[in-house]
């Protein structure tokens, strides 16, 4: 049987085992929300991602950007990014993000959808780079999606809906035993840009 979220508690653990979700819902007010949605789109170079598939190189329709503390690079598909340096916006964001999840980040990965027709597959945030079992925290704006976890063993199915300004907060052995992915959908004809901080190991 799949869980469905509904009621927002951010003490709650989603999983019912083998890692730990927190969706602490909205972690800005609405005024707030427009403006860094309009500021991130606005002042992000963003690009049409580009990844390694079955041997084949594929550009993605949603755009991508690779921020960070220091120009370091990040490998996710076979793909190889170097890190830009903070803006004031997303600085801002990562230090509320630090506060509300009482964790430390020193990159973010974000995500260009120009509509609910771009989606993500069934991926887990484990490169190599990554600290393990570090905190991996999701900040939406924009369309309100749906999210979904998938254990790999069992199968077994959470899904979410992750609204305008959200946080949600994966830590623990998630990377580990589930997948999670955003669906496409063409019920939703608005964009939605998605931040992911996490840290990576630099020693």
């Amino acid at each position: 049987m799949d869980l469905f979220v509904n009621e927002i508690n951010p003490g709650q653990n989603l999983l019912p085992k083998d890692g730990i979700v927190n969706y602490f819902g909205p972690m800005v007010n609405q005024n707030q929300a427009d403006f860094y949605f309009g500021q991130l789109q606005k002042t992000i170079p963003w690009e049409h991602d580009v990844i390694h598939m079955f041997g084949k190189r594929i550009v993605t329709k949603r755009k991508v950007a690779w921020y960070g503390d220091s120009p370091f690079e990040y490998t996710y598909s076979q793909s190889t990014k170097k890190a830009l340096f903070w803006t004031p916006e997303l600085m801002e964001l990562k230090k509320l993000v630090e506060k509300l999840t009482e964790e430390t980040y020193n990159s973010c990965l974000l995500n260009l959808y120009h509509s609910g027709e771009e989606g993500m597959g069934w991926h887990s945030d484990d490169e190599k780079e990554l600290k393990r079992n570090g905190a991996i925290a999701s900040v939406s704006f924009g369309a309100e999606r749906k999210f979904v976890f998938k254990h790999k063993t069992t199968k077994k199915k959470v899904e979410l809906q992750l609204g305008h300004g959200s946080l949600l907060v994966m830590k623990g052995a998630t990377q580990e035993h589930w997948s999670h992915r955003l669906p496409p959908t063409k019920k939703v004809g608005t964009s939605r840009v998605n931040l992911t901080f996490r840290t990576i190991e630099t020693n």
